[in-house]
Order: structure tokens, then C-alpha cells, then sequence
């Protein structure tokens, strides 16, 4: 099964490019869920989730609607979470989790966080603080490409995420590599312009991916599905509603490409 959706749905500047003017905003999720069948949460990176508003969400999604969220910043960046925040946060997830809505955490680190023993120890922790729910990483930093480092995250159940993002010589490379189930995949953009370099970060954001650009996407994603059996695939470009084109081009481009038999 591969689910496609985007990273987020609450953008002001989606209202015209795809929510309709005069649309609430308590409407925008039942909107956005006619059309995806997946979403990535991104406002638990910057605040903890709490289990009244995941079931507020919950309760506007339909049936066999899935969604996945971050990780907070203090497990990801500052790395100084105590196992209660750990804890409080695995409870807020309860109404997902009753109505397997849950598809993953993500755990994405910032560039920074570059390939040490000590690293890959804190990586192997999350494993353990996380207990069984389903965990994606995604680094930045190329020097965690290697065989030894897919290993690990096998070994630890852990998935790696893949991205698509401008071609840094200190960014990792687009790889459809799968080191767990669900396999995980985030598209950014590749605004190497303003990737290191902007005023505000939807800059960062701001590109449209070409059908030319998706489409080796879409062969990795078939990869993906065959020996991961589930993709969650998030388009993270998302200014002025140009995730969802892209999400919708790469779901075309599936549609064209079905599975082998």
C-alpha cells in the first residue's frame, strides 16, 4: 500500500491554490481528507501534542484515514527530553492508536547531527523510549550513508526516511533504501537557492517539482512498496499549495505505473 499525502494541511497560503475562499478553518482537515488519504503532523515538533486535539482530528477524518507526526524538537534537536516528556507523549497518541489512525513517528534531525558512536547510540534509544509504535529517522548529514549505519537501523527496527531535497555535496542523496515497515519518503524541494539561505522558511519550501523530476520517484516508491509493503510518501514543499500538485502528479504517475504482477 502506498499512501501519498502532504507535510502539513494548515497553510493560510493553500486557501485559493486548494481550500476554497470562505472555507473555515475547522473545515480545512475534512477538506484536505477528500483528497489524500494520509497526513504528516508537524506542529508536534514544535509543541507536544495532547490527546484532545489528536481527537479532535481524529473525529474529521474518515475511515482508513492515517496519520503520522514528528517527533518534538527537544527528542530531535536539543535532545535533552526526559522520559516523561517521552511518556506523556506516547499517551497523547491514544486516540490514533484506538482507531489505527497511527501510521509513524517521524524523528527528523537537523544537519548537524552527524554520524558518531555516540549519534547512533541516541538513534538506538529512541528505539526503546518509543517502545514498539512504528519510527522513521530522517537525517541530513551524508555522513551517515553507509551500509553499517542501514544495518543498524534494521537491526534496531528503526525505518530510514527518504528525501528529496537540493543536491549538497553534505546532504544525503535520494536512496529508496528500506530498513523497516512502514517505509517513509519526504519531498522537499530542491530550492538550492534558498535551501541555506532565506528571510522567512517557507522560502526553503518554495518549488515545483516537474513531472520529469517525480517520475524516478515514483519507480524508487514501487521499491519500496514491494519490500516494505506500506509507503508513507509527504510532499514538503509546500508553499502556496504546491505539495498538493505534487502529491497529486506522483499519485498520477503511480496510477500509470502500477505493480508488476
Amino acid at each position: 500500500m502506498i499512501r501519498i499525502g502532504t507535510s502539513g494541511f494548515s497553510y493560510d497560503d493553500w486557501v485559493g491554490p486548494f481550500y476554497p475562499a470562505g472555507l473555515a478553518k475547522s473545515d480545512w482537515l475534512r477538506f484536505y481528507a477528500r483528497t489524500f488519504d494520509t497526513l504528516e503532523l508537524n506542529a508536534s515538533y514544535y509543541r507536544m501534542p495532547d490527546s484532545r486535539t489528536l481527537e479532535a482530528m481524529s473525529a474529521k477524518a474518515p475511515e482508513g484515514f492515517q496519520f503520522t507526526l514528528k517527533a518534538h524538537g527537544s527528542m530531535t534537536h536539543a535532545r535533552d527530553a526526559d522520559q516523561t516528556s517521552y511518556r506523556a507523549f506516547v499517551v497523547a497518541l491514544a486516540p490514533w492508536r484506538e482507531r489505527d489512525q497511527l501510521g509513524c513517528i517521524l524523528a527528523q534531525f537537523p544537519p548537524t547531527f552527524q554520524h558518531s558512536e555516540a549519534n547512533l547510540a541516541y538513534l538506538k534509544g529512541l528505539r526503546e523510549r518509543f517502545g514498539e509504535l512504528p519510527l522513521a529517522v530522517e537525517i541530513r548529514d551524508r555522513s551517515w550513508i553507509r551500509p553499517s549505519f542501514f544495518e543498524a537501523l534494521r537491526q534496531a527496527h528503526l525505518g530510514y526516511c527518504c528525501v528529496d531535497q537540493p543536491r549538497f555535496r553534505s546532504l544525503v542523496p535520494p536512496l529508496a533504501e528500506v530498513t523497516a515497515s512502514p517505509a517513509y519518503v519526504r519531498l522537499h524541494g530542491r530550492n538550492a537557492a534558498k535551501w541555506w539561505r532565506h528571510e522567512h522558511a517557507w522560502e526553503r519550501y518554495d518549488y515545483s517539482y516537474s513531472a520529469q523530476e517525480l517520475a524516478p520517484w515514483a519507480r524508487r516508491v514501487r521499491e519500496l512498496e514491494h519490500e516494505a509493503g506500506t509507503v508513507y510518501v509527504f510532499a514538503n514543499n509546500h508553499w502556496q499549495g504546491q505539495a498538493v500538485d505534487t502529491a497529486r502528479q506522483l499519485r498520477l504517475l503511480l496510477e500509470e505505473n502500477p505493480p508488476a504482477a
